[in-house]
């Protein structure tokens, strides 16, 4: 995407991004237990690893924390911009047409395939402090929260490819030099 207004510099620390092949990519999340400052910094430290790697979306395990949490920054079919994050998320609706578009993801840098999303999503959860949160999103928006929930429950969106574009994935990923 580049650079663009929606970089904004936080009070987070970048952390290094996991790549496939590390197995808390693999593993199901915990759920977020304790709301506390340390919770805060978390969610700090995810929205400035994303922002430092260009991303649209994380998830805690992606940098190497098993929590159930992830945040985002990302605009739907609409053009309108999202930015929040949801804990302990529950994928409650995943409807509408079935688009194939262009997915990728921090954890496999560089690659790209035709991935098969919902047109239309809706997570429930909890904010940093708690207090329940429901994100509805369509288009760009919804591939992003079906993806990020994804990531909490171990499974990576190369795991969603059939055919042809699952053998061209996994083929790339045995190529790509993160992968060693």
């Amino acid at each position: 995407m580049g650079a663009d207004n929606r970089r904004k510099q936080g009070p987070g620390t970048v952390r290094p991004i996991r790549y496939m092949g590390d197995p808390v990519l693999r593993t199901e999340c915990d759920p977020v237990r304790a709301f506390d400052a340390d919770l805060k910094r978390l969610i700090d430290d995810m929205f400035a690893s994303m922002y430092a790697n260009d991303g649209a979306g994380l998830a805690a395990n992606q940098i190497g924390v098993s929590l159930q949490a992830f945040v985002y920054d990302c605009a739907d079919d609409e053009g309108t911009p999202h930015v929040g994050h949801v804990l302990n998320p529950v994928l409650v609706a995943a409807d509408g047409e079935l688009l194939d578009d262009d997915e990728g993801c921090l954890s496999l840098p560089g690659l790209r395939f035709p991935t098969p999303r919902h047109a239309h999503a809706v997570v429930e959860g909890v904010d940093m402090t708690g207090k329940p949160v429901r994100v509805e999103g369509t288009g760009y928006f919804a591939r992003c929260l079906q993806h990020e929930c994804g990531h909490l429950k171990g499974r990576l969106y190369v795991d969603t490819l059939k055919g042809e574009a699952r053998k061209d994935a996994l083929r790339a990923v045995r190529t790509a030099t993160w992968a060693h």
